[in-house]
C-alpha cells in the first residue's frame, strides 16, 4: 500500500453520495487518474475493496487500528504554519486539551504547531473543500501520534463516519 491509498479509501467512505468515478476522485483529491486506478487495484489485491469497487469498511478499520502506525509512522518535525491535525483538529480539541499542536505544513494555513508529514503532497489542497475528508485524515493522525486515551475516541469517530457502508 501507499499512503494515498488510505486517502482514496477514506474519500469513498466519508463522501458516499459523491461520484466514485476515478476521474472525479482524481479531481477532488488532486491525484492523477492513473494513480487512483493503481490505488484501487492495490486495495482490491489487499482485500480492502471488492472487485466492484466497494470498500470493506470493517476490514479497513481493522487495518487502521492495528497496522496504520507501523506501516505509516510519523515523526513530528519543526514548528510551522498549516492545518491542524491529530488531537489539534477541532473535533479532538472538544474532547482533549493539549499544549502541543500538530499541523500539516501549508504556509497559508490558519494554525501553528509541530509539523506532521501528510499522507500525500496535495492533501492540504483536498481538505480545504472537504470537511469530512479533513476530519477523517486528522483522526488517522491521532492513531499515528496519539496517546492511549485519544486513540479509542478517534477509532470510534471513524467507525461512525464509515457507517454508511454496512460491510
Amino acid at each position: 500500500m501507499r499512503p494515498q491509498d488510505l486517502v482514496i479509501l477514506i474519500e469513498l467512505l466519508v463522501n458516499p453520495n459523491l461520484s466514485s468515478q476515478k476521474k472525479d476522485l482524481a479531481t477532488r483529491l488532486f491525484i492523477s487518474q492513473s494513480e487512483v486506478s493503481e490505488s484501487v487495484n492495490r486495495s482490491v489485491l489487499s482485500g480492502l475493496v471488492s472487485d466492484k469497487g466497494k470498500v470493506y469498511s470493517q476490514s479497513f478499520l481493522e487495518f487502521i487500528r492495528y497496522g496504520l502506525k507501523y506501516i505509516f509512522p510519523v515523526k513530528p518535525g519543526g514548528m510551522a504554519h498549516g492545518w491542524a491535525t491529530a488531537h489539534s483538529h477541532e473535533f479532538m480539541k472538544e474532547e482533549f486539551e493539549s499544549q502541543i499542536n500538530y499541523v500539516w505544513v501549508d504556509f497559508k494555513g490558519p494554525d501553528y504547531g509541530l509539523s506532521i508529514e501528510p499522507l500525500y503532497p496535495k492533501q492540504t489542497l483536498a481538505i480545504k473543500e472537504n470537511p469530512n475528508l479533513y476530519k477523517a485524515l486528522a483522526l488517522l493522525d491521532v492513531i499515528r501520534v496519539g496517546r492511549t486515551r485519544e486513540i479509542p475516541v478517534a477509532l470510534e469517530e471513524l467507525k461512525k463516519m464509515f457507517a454508511n457502508d454496512k460491510s
